[in-house]
């Protein structure tokens, strides 16, 4: 059970219960509180006490109290009520961070479905095999007077360029029929892509989704799942808004 630091609140309510105990007690004395806490500090080497620490003190304040001027009932309830509250939402926190682990290893799990099938990515390669039409999506939301894509191999080399005409507003598809701008067909291969638009007198380089192979599944340090794309490229399932078998 992790550590909760009922010391002030101990030290308060004695003190309140007993306001001459601080003047009554020599400096070179150490109350309970202290006592207790510096005990536990030796032996946890960390400060503050759960709940076995918190019950000795408890019974300790019960054994010690000054006959003459007990603690009233009231304030022993305030403690015992404190402690409790902040017992329970401890365990309320374990129980979640518990059940967020558990539904994070249940995502990776489900995810790993996904190798070898094909999702959207933003700006990410795509694999051209036996020719196959490789297919583009630009979002153009004011549309274009004009639309120029640009294919590079994976040296950086400009293979491809071909240039649309005017488009309307939303998504643009546009395909790729693996040929060089002689109309030579080009090697099987990861290819990446670029878009160019005009609109509105404004030049603007908008992403081009590619639908790309997933070739591995891992999940990051704040349990985000990651798609590893054939070609280099990583993405997160979150941001993934296509997938094709």
């Amino acid at each position: 059970m992790a550590n909760l630091n009922m010391l002030n609140a101990a030290t308060a309510v004695t003190s309140a219960t007993n306001p001459n105990w601080s003047s009554t007690v020599p400096s070179s004395i150490k109350t309970t509180a202290q006592a207790a806490n510096e005990a536990l500090t030796a032996k946890t080497g960390q400060s503050g006490m759960g709940q076995k620490d918190f019950l000795t003190l408890f019974t300790t304040q019960l054994k010690n109290q000054d006959p003459l001027d007990p603690v009233k009932n009231e304030a022993f309830v305030a403690q015992l009520a404190q402690f409790s509250q902040l017992e329970a939402t401890t365990g309320m926190a374990t129980s979640l961070e518990n059940f967020v682990t558990s539904q994070a290893g249940q995502q990776i799990t489900a995810s790993s479905n996904l190798i070898g099938k094909k999702v959207s990515v933003p700006d990410g390669p795509a694999q051209l095999t036996a020719g196959t039409p490789v297919e583009g999506i630009v979002n153009l939301p004011t549309g274009a007077d004009g639309v120029q894509f640009q294919v590079f191999d994976d040296k950086g080399v400009l293979v491809n360029t071909q240039v649309l005409g005017a488009q309307t507003v939303g998504d643009l598809k546009w395909a790729w029929n693996g040929a060089d701008d002689s109309g030579n067909a080009l090697p099987d291969g990861v290819y990446r892509f670029k878009a160019t638009a005009v609109s509105q007198g404004k030049t603007t380089t908008p992403s081009v989704s590619t639908m790309a192979s997933v070739v591995g599944v891992s999940q990051a340090a704040d349990k985000t799942v990651i798609l590893q794309i054939l070609g280099g490229k990583t993405i997160k399932l979150a941001d993934v808004n296509r997938i094709d078998g």
